[in-house]
């Protein structure tokens, strides 16, 4: 797959998920197997007014290269600019968000809206394709709902205004997370386009990735299964390439990644920020331990790093001597569930 200068073969992509992929996550995903990392989705209202909250996302290390900006909005010229301002942090390329599903996008007419409404896609799309010499992708969904599925005609469209590959969470709009996504899309949408077409949607095991790429896929976006098991990118590659089941982490190696990922956030914020930003992510660290409900009572109250980490040191020793076996990785956080990307 190629997208401007970057060229992945069987790619494994992270997701754009807000209030997750920040750049510590991302910097973890990569790490551990992702090929292309996306940041969380930024307001293009956020964007062109400069604020504080639009602008820290903005943020992007050369560690995590290849690395994707993904901005949305409603109106044309506003993504104009915020296309713009986004090709300034120097990512290596601009994604458009047109599949958020929750209410406070859709509000808006963006993110999924846009399924409604095909034409003002098209032009939102062109102007950002407009104000950039970076490559520009866009992800979206197969309709509004399922009476509407318009993604076939909606792919052809976006090749037309210049994007250079479609990412499609295969589910409409109305069924959120709900439901079973249908990778049957894949291969349709395929038909009607020549630039790169991306299959998102249930991917939540190495086994997902094989048979997701059946489809005809040019790369795989894993989203929600990253957030408990991170490693999944690993495991997945590993399993492509030999067939065999993928070992899973040990309780251990999961502590410490925990703590090797909360220590990625003190050089972007002071200690008590990161602290608090980083307590969404123990439950998909902690999740199938013994005893991990207790733990995580206690870390969520703790202000310092010495107190988590010495928490987390006392809950290692104790699984030693408890000898409970590994938990399997579920990638279903219930927390999570109104996560929008």
């Amino acid at each position: 797959m190629q997208i401007g200068k970057v060229s992945v073969d069987k790619g494994l992509l992270l997701a754009p998920m807000e209030d997750v992929t920040d750049l510590p996550f991302r910097l973890v995903c990569k790490r551990l197997g992702a090929d292309i990392v996306y940041t969380e989705f930024i307001s293009s209202e956020g964007l062109i007014r400069d604020a504080r909250r639009s602008l820290e996302k903005l943020n992007v290390a050369e560690e995590e290269r290849p690395v994707a900006i993904q901005i949305f909005g409603g109106d044309e010229t506003v993504m104009g600019e915020a296309g713009r301002r986004a090709a300034e942090a120097n990512p290596d390329f601009i994604d458009i968000n047109c599949g958020c599903w929750v209410k406070n996008v859709v509000a808006r007419n963006a993110g999924a809206a846009l399924l409604k409404d095909p034409p003002q896609m098209a032009r939102i799309t062109k102007a950002v394709v407009d104000s950039t010499n970076l490559p520009v992708t866009v992800k979206t969904r197969l309709g509004w709902d399922q009476k509407s599925i318009v993604i076939t005609e909606v792919a052809k469209m976006l090749e037309d205004v210049g994007i250079k590959a479609l990412t499609v969470h295969c589910r409409t709009r109305d069924m959120g997370h709900r439901g079973n996504a249908d990778w049957a899309w894949i291969s349709e949408v395929k038909k009607h386009v020549q630039i790169p077409v991306i299959l998102n949607g249930d991917v939540n095991t190495p086994q997902d990735v094989v048979r997701a790429f059946e489809t005809g896929a040019d790369a795989v976006m894993i989203g929600r299964a990253a957030i408990t098991n991170p490693y999944i990118f690993h495991q997945s590659k590993a399993f492509m390439a030999t067939g065999e089941e993928p070992e899973m982490p040990t309780v251990e190696e999961r502590l410490n990644l925990c703590l090797e990922h909360l220590r990625l956030y003190f050089p972007l914020k002071s200690e008590k920020r990161a602290i608090h930003e980083f307590r969404k992510f123990y439950a998909g660290y902690l999740r199938g331990m013994y005893h991990a409900s207790s733990v995580r009572q206690d870390l969520v109250r703790y202000e310092s790093y010495a107190e988590i980490e010495d928490r987390l040191n006392v809950f290692k020793e104790f699984l030693r001597n408890h000898q409970e076996p590994a938990p399997q990785l579920n990638p279903e956080v219930e927390v999570l569930e109104e996560t929008a990307f």
